[in-house]
């Protein structure tokens, strides 16, 4: 893959805001990519309600397991010396 040079470069980030301040659903976009870099860089914890964390932990659990198969994400966890967060355990 080749990289712009800095003039196309330049040109690429003129485009991107001109087209950016006419166009709502981009501000959104770019708007909510900020916020959660900022989030990030914080470094802050933020404790998910519980009621969210078990559903959104079940949905993980789901999907992995329908694409790796069960009980394949217990063992690597192990294995890997990480807390399984998708069992009792």
């Amino acid at each position: 893959m080749r990289l712009p040079d800095d003039t196309r470069l330049a040109e690429i980030c003129e485009e991107f805001s001109q087209h950016l301040a006419g166009c709502n659903p981009c501000q959104v976009v770019v708007d909510n990519i900020r916020q959660t870099i900022s989030l990030y860089r914080s470094g802050q914890h933020y404790e998910m309600p519980a009621g969210f964390q078990y559903r959104l932990q079940q949905s993980l659990k789901s999907r992995w397991e329908e694409k790796f198969g069960q009980g394949k994400f217990e063992a690597d966890a192990g294995q890997a010396g990480t807390r399984n967060y998708f069992t009792s355990k």
